[in-house]
Order: C-alpha cells, then sequence, then structure tokens
C-alpha cells in the first residue's frame, strides 16, 4: 500500500530503496582496486563538466576520460535489467526508461565537450573493464 507522500510502495521498501548506494559501490569498488594497483591515479564521483551537474563514477581529468559502471536494475541492463515489474510497474519503467535517456544525454554532451566516455554493467568481470579502461587511458595520454 503506497503511502501518498512517496514514490514507494511500502515504508519498508521506501528504507531498502534510500539504503542504495549512489558511488563506492561493489561493482565501482571492484574496478577501481584493480586500477588502482595498476598504477593508475583519478577522481571519484566527480562531475567532468561543472555545468552539466552529473557525476562519472571514474574520471580522468588530464586525459578527459569519463567512466561509468552502470546498474542493472537503474539503467535496463538488456542482459539483466528489463523485466516485468508486480509492484509500482506505472512508476518504475518510466523511470527506468527516463535514466536510460539521461545516460544517452549525458554521453553526447561529454563527448561534444571532448571527453571519451565508457559504460560498462555491473556484471561484467572488473578486470576485463579495468583492462579496457586502462587501454583508453593510455591511448589519450598518447595523443596529448
Amino acid at each position: 500500500m503506497r503511502t501518498p507522500s512517496s514514490w514507494a510502495s511500502t515504508p519498508g521498501r521506501r528504507r531498502i530503496m534510500q539504503a542504495n548506494r549512489s558511488r563506492d559501490t561493489k561493482p565501482e569498488l571492484a574496478v577501481r582496486k584493480v586500477l588502482h594497483a595498476a598504477g593508475f591515479r583519478y577522481r571519484v564521483s566527480y562531475p567532468p563538466v561543472a555545468q552539466l551537474r552529473r557525476r562519472a563514477d571514474i574520471v580522468f581529468t588530464r586525459q578527459r576520460v569519463a567512466v561509468f559502471i552502470d546498474g542493472c536494475f537503474w539503467h535496463g541492463c538488456p542482459q539483466h535489467g528489463r523485466r516485468q515489474f508486480s509492484v509500482n510497474g506505472d512508476y518504475w519503467v518510466p523511470k527506468i526508461a527516463a535514466n536510460h535517456a539521461r545516460d544517452r544525454d549525458t554521453d553526447q554532451r561529454l563527448r561534444t565537450a571532448g571527453w571519451l566516455v565508457l559504460r560498462f554493467w555491473e556484471h561484467q568481470d572488473p578486470f576485463a573493464v579495468a583492462e579496457e579502461i586502462a587501454d583508453a587511458v593510455a591511448a589519450r595520454l598518447r595523443s596529448i
């Protein structure tokens, strides 16, 4: 039973959803650990373009590389995020669609500003993700 002042279907669901992290998630930490061990230094939860008011999960400012590690549920992963909602579907379907649209808009705006945007899903192997990031950062560094 949904309360009029809340988007959540129940007070318990609201507590669970509020406990979800926006930064320092397990997938992010795993990738950052591998990158740091390889000698890379970066900013965490940083706005690549201040006027945009959107933060990337990992940012290499000098090389202008912005990395996003998207949650399967929140960003509509084609492998894990597409599902039928039994509760509050009228809320979740447009919410996830809006997240997806905002992701595409963010990508376009950052690319227009000269940034390389890398997006990964939370279920991807952290070592493979870190390797791809390292290759991209090294390539951008060589081009500077």
